[in-house]
């Protein structure tokens, strides 16, 4: 990961703000509000803030950050963008304590910050994966502790259970379940797994009955340590956990039950625009920032009566 720190968009607020209008407004200023494009003007002069836009047809007015995960922040444009290139370009994450020595802001700004990037790397194409001649590698792993719960020296009762599919050559997509009972893991691979597709697995029993719903289903059986036979294997999703945890355990070390799925999304978006998928860190950081648009996140409670 090479960021040029001297770069104007990572220096100066004005450049950002180009910077952020010209990835969510490449035609020009469209009002968040009522959708207009061709009546809106830049207010100016020492009485409006930076970057307000006016709409004649709703009467409103915006900014960039309008509609979106960064409206209402009082942090600078230019760390907003900086803090979207380090979480995009970080393979295994990068923790709020660091994002907030590293852009110059408080520990809390820096968590708050990085909550709303995730949120902001949610996935919104929920079409199924695979397809005709595809395969999506279906597994799950054991992360953490669940609130309440003791922790046990052996078994993964205690832990939360997180389910993952991965189309080989494509995207992830992962889940925080409450077990690996049918019930709980057949709903999810029905929605999001194409009919057409190979689905291959290990030997776990609650794969069967779902696995007979798709083109084929193969198995290894890693309880006589196999694990790949001709193209059959769980490598790529195996792999995809050994990033997640590494991340998860390293770099985060802690993450409650309430933002797993947070955390999960983060995960999921890297790897879905990898490298070898011809998306650069660049190219990421800029398909983060337009998942900024139309998504907020806030963690004020309403007020009681």
């Amino acid at each position: 990961m090479t960021i040029n720190l001297t770069d104007p968009v990572f220096t100066d607020e004005t450049k950002a703000r180009e910077h952020l209008e010209a990835i969510r407004w490449p035609d020009g200023p469209t009002c968040p509000h009522c959708g207009e494009l061709d009546k809106v003007y830049r207010l100016s002069g020492k009485s409006h803030r930076p970057g307000l836009i006016h709409c004649n047809s709703c009467n409103g007015s915006f900014t960039v950050t309008t509609g979106s995960v960064m409206e209402s922040s009082h942090v600078p444009l230019n760390k907003w963008v900086l803090a979207y290139r380090l979480m995009a370009s970080s393979k295994k994450g990068i923790s709020a304590h660091q994002l907030h020595r590293t852009i110059a802001v408080t520990y809390k700004t820096a968590w708050f910050m990085a909550h709303r990037i995730r949120e902001s790397m949610r996935p919104t194409d929920t079409s199924p994966l695979g397809g005709g001649g595809k395969v999506v590698e279906a597994d799950e792993t054991y992360i953490g502790r669940l609130e309440g719960q003791p922790k046990r020296r052996a078994g993964w009762g205690h832990k939360n259970t997180v389910l993952t599919l991965v189309e080989r050559g494509g995207r992830a997509r992962s889940f925080h379940v409450a077990g690996v009972r049918v019930a709980d893991i057949a709903p999810i691979m029905r929605a999001n797994i194409a009919s057409k597709t190979a689905l291959m697995t290990d030997e776990a029993s609650h794969y069967g009955e779902v696995g007979e719903e798709f083109k084929s289903h193969e198995t290894v059986n890693h309880s006589i340590d196999e694990y790949i036979r001709g193209c059959v294997h769980t490598n790529t999703v195996e792999g995809f956990y050994s990033v997640f945890k590494r991340g998860m355990i390293g770099v985060y070390q802690h993450c409650s039950e309430k933002h797993m799925h947070r955390y999960l999304a983060e995960f999921d978006f890297r790897y879905s625009n990898r490298i070898r998928l011809g998306v650069n860190d660049t190219e990421r950081a800029v398909l983060a920032i337009k998942g900024a648009e139309g998504k907020r996140l806030t963690y004020r409670q309403p007020r009681s009566a």
